[in-house]
Parts: C-alpha cells; sequence; structure tokens
C-alpha cells in the first residue's frame, strides 16, 4: 500500500507537469519498447519542458543576433514626391527692384514639383553599452544552454524514479498472484477438510476474506499501474495513445553498484551551481555595461542624396546631387543620476548571485549528507526485509505444513500468510525507496 501511495502522489504530479502536452496526439497507435536509458533519451527530445527549454537557447542565439547587428553598418534608402499645389508667397522689399521704399514685393520661389531620393549609411565606431553587449553574447548562450541541461536533468531523474516504480509494480503483481494462488489454493483444501468434517466452516470463510482482500489489492494496484503508465508517457512526451513497454529489470545488485564507494564531490559537478556562476557574470557585465555608458558614444554619418525639381515632371532633366560624410559624438554630461542607480542596482544583484552562490554550497553539502546516509540506510533496510521475507516464507511453509498435519491451526496458517504478505510489500517498498535514495545521490553529487 505504501508504494501504491507514493504511485498516485508521483500520477498527480505528472500530470500537473504534463497538461496539454499531448493534445495533438496522433490517431494511430504506436508500440514503444524501452530500457530507462531509452526511456530518459525520448524524453530529452519529446518532453514539453525540455522542448521549450530548448526553444529559450534559440531565443537567445536570435538575442545576440540583434546585439550583434547594433555593430553592423545601417543602409536605408530614402524618396520623397512633393507636388506644391500653391506655392508660398515670399514679400521682399520694393527697393530691391528699383520700387519706393517701404513696399513689398510678393513673389513665389520654387517649382511645382520636387523629387528627392537618398542612401543613408550609419556606423557605430564606438559605443560602451554595446561594447560589452558583444563581450557577454558568448556567456548569455552558455547560460541559457545550461538551464536547458537543469532542465533534462530533473526531467532524467523523474523518467528514472517513474520508470522503475513501474518496474516494481510488475514485482508487486507477481508476488500478489502467487498469494492468490496460494490462498485459493488452501481454501480449496480447506474446503475438502470441511466436507470430509476435518475442519469448520469459519475456516472456510476465513479463506474466502483473505482471497478477497488479495484480489481487492490486486485490482487498485493495477488500476495505479495503468494510471502510472500514463503518468510516465506524458512525463516523456508520448502520446497517451501508444503502448509502453518497459524492457528493463532490477535487482539489489543493480541498486548498490559500488556507487557509494568515491563520494568525493565537487560544488562544480552541480549544474545548479555552475548556473549562477554564470549569472554572476551575467551580472558583472550588467555593472561594466551602465559603466560603460558614462563614456562618450562616436557614430559615423554619411548620405547621397539626388534632386529633380521642374513645374512638369520630367525626370529626363537634370538631377542635382549632394553627399556628406560625417562623425558624430554624443558625451552624456549629466542624466539626473540615472547610471549611478543603474549600476548600484546592478551591484547589488550581483551581491544577491554571490549570497546565492554561497547558499548554495552550504545546500550541496547537505544534499550530499543527507543523500549518502539516506542511499546507505535504503541499502541497509532493503537487505534486512529481504531476509525478513525469506524467513517470512519459511515460516509460512513450516506452518502450512504443520496444517496439513494435523498438528497446525488455519489460524496459525492465516497468520503466517499475512506475514508473509507484509515482509513481500515491505521488500518492494525498500526497493523503490533504494532507487528513489540512489538517484537523489547521483544527482546531490552531480553524477546523475
Amino acid at each position: 500500500m505504501k508504494l501504491l501511495l507514493k504511485t498516485s502522489m508521483i500520477i498527480c504530479s505528472l500530470s500537473f507537469l504534463g497538461l496539454h502536452a499531448n493534445a495533438q496526439a496522433d490517431t494511430t497507435a504506436v508500440i514503444h519498447r524501452l530500457s530507462v536509458k531509452e526511456a530518459v533519451e525520448y524524453a530529452e527530445q519529446n518532453n514539453v519542458q525540455v522542448k521549450n527549454a530548448l526553444v529559450d537557447i534559440l531565443l537567445q542565439k536570435q538575442s545576440n543576433n540583434e546585439i550583434t547587428a547594433t555593430a553592423y553598418p545601417s543602409l536605408a534608402a530614402n524618396g520623397s514626391f512633393t507636388d506644391n499645389l500653391k506655392l508660398p508667397v515670399q514679400l521682399i522689399p520694393g527697393e530691391f527692384l528699383g520700387q519706393p521704399a517701404g513696399t513689398f514685393i510678393p513673389l513665389k520661389f520654387g517649382t511645382q514639383y520636387a523629387t528627392s531620393g537618398s542612401l543613408d549609411l550609419s556606423q557605430v565606431v564606438f559605443d560602451g553599452q554595446v561594447f560589452v553587449g558583444l563581450q557577454a553574447r558568448s556567456t548569455s548562450m552558455k547560460w541559457q544552454t545550461l538551464n536547458a541541461e537543469i532542465t533534462k536533468q530533473n526531467i532524467k531523474a523523474n523518467v528514472i524514479k517513474v520508470y522503475y516504480q513501474l518496474v516494481l509494480s510488475k514485482t508487486q503483481i507477481a508476488l500478489l498472484d502467487v498469494n492468490i494462488g496460494l490462498v485459493e489454493k488452501q481454501r480449496h483444501d480447506t474446503k475438502a477438510m470441511y466436507e470430509n468434517g476435518f475442519a469448520e466452516q469459519l475456516d472456510v470463510d476465513k479463506n474466502d476474506v483473505q482471497l478477497a482482500n488479495l484480489k481487492t489489492e490486486k485490482e487498485k494496484v493495477l488500476l495505479s499501474v495503468a494510471n502510472g503508465y500514463n503518468g510516465l508517457k506524458i512525463l516523456l512526451g508520448m502520446s497517451p495513445k501508444d503502448m509502453l513497454v518497459l524492457t528493463d529489470s532490477l535487482s539489489d545488485d543493480q541498486i548498490k553498484d559500488q556507487v557509494l564507494i568515491n563520494q568525493a564531490y565537487n560544488y562544480e559537478d552541480r549544474k545548479e551551481y555552475q548556473y549562477l556562476q554564470l549569472t554572476r557574470q551575467l551580472n558583472e557585465y550588467d555593472i561594466k555595461r551602465y559603466q560603460y555608458s558614462r563614456l562618450p558614444a562616436l557614430t559615423l554619418n554619411a548620405s547621397y542624396a539626388t534632386q529633380n525639381y521642374g513645374d512638369k515632371i520630367d525626370y529626363s532633366k537634370d538631377w542635382y546631387s549632394s553627399s556628406y560624410v560625417g562623425l558624430r559624438i554624443s558625451v552624456p554630461l549629466f542624466k539626473g543620476f540615472a547610471i549611478h542607480s543603474r549600476v548600484a542596482q546592478a551591484k547589488l544583484k550581483l551581491q544577491k548571485t554571490e549570497n546565492q552562490l554561497e547558499d548554495m554550497k552550504h545546500t550541496i553539502d547537505n544534499d550530499v549528507i543527507t543523500a549518502t546516509n539516506n542511499f546507505k540506510t535504503a541499502i541497509a533496510v532493503m537487505d534486512y526485509q529481504k531476509k525478513n521475507m525469506e524467513l517470512a516464507d519459511r515460516v509460512y511453509q513450516q506452518t502450512k505444513k504443520k496444517y496439513e498435519v494435523g498438528t497446525g491451526s488455519q489460524t496459525e496458517v492465516v497468520t503466517a500468510q499475512a506475514g508473509l504478505e507484509t515482509a513481500q510489500s515491505n521488500y518492494v517498498n525498500s526497493l523503490y525507496d533504494a532507487v528513489i535514495a540512489r538517484v537523489d545521490f547521483l544527482k546531490a553529487t552531480g553524477n546523475l
């Protein structure tokens, strides 16, 4: 029942994580036979969270391209056409044209039509913020890539846990089938003894109750396993309509596998620590970017233009060209202490990241200590429960033999059977706990 409860909790979590993940599932069912390694690889290609993390990498790449574009020349073509429906009137002093002083003569200047075209070039020669942005591109890509790796690692841990949980559920069902077979045989023998006057109806009823309980428990486990497979499909990014077959098995030796021989670890082995280190670098770039915004910005500008004028539209007439090349320098003198505030904010963010890095070291130390203790304990409990299950089986076999030869009671057999079922359930649960502890240990030491 303990494993059953764990199954329900994990399935609820997986259903939440995989909401709408398979809304567009194919109508044709496909059979997938996967080992745990293949299941992890499948999830890394199809899980929605992993896919989105990979999309974030592409988004970061495009963001970097946008930053790079600011360092490239900017070229624009411009054109205009003007129809002066009514030319403006200008007043000039009359004495310019031999008229009495104090008089003005109204004149119109210009042509009705004007056409122009130009090519304008702009090139950043130096801009502190652009310079720092170019420097930070590589770190930004590493930061986003590492975020995707953390997502993959978390998905991998969940896939392994759920995969082996379902594998152990097969063992649990197999044990239930064995127990059901034993009780059915016991019931058959008890009923025969009752019909011959060597047992009571109560003994038969006890067998019926025991059999009903086992069948009920099996139905619950089967339902839990079915839901577990659906949850694993969601986690893998697989269509719920597809069939999933798990090909791996699990043994005590696989769980132990000399994992605890080398318990050394480095903080840098944890991707979460690497992620914070890159975050610190990005914080430092932010400080540098705001500090460089105090520096002058230098821009090269160039333009070539041509114009055509006339009272009629006639582009065969003369065109008048003009061009220029220039440098523009912008020196920030005072921005109301805005730059100072931005630098101060960036430094505070860096301080927070430094605090998080220090806290992450403590967290990693605690994770490793806790995971190591849990794994050692889980292995010890697993070994103990295996021996206990073997002992319970011997007790049951001996009790059954005593009952068959008439030196034992039905109550003793039922009690021994219940003890065996409990021991078997405890052993399966200990296997699952050991799997979880192993995964947590490998993840804590950065070796998952």
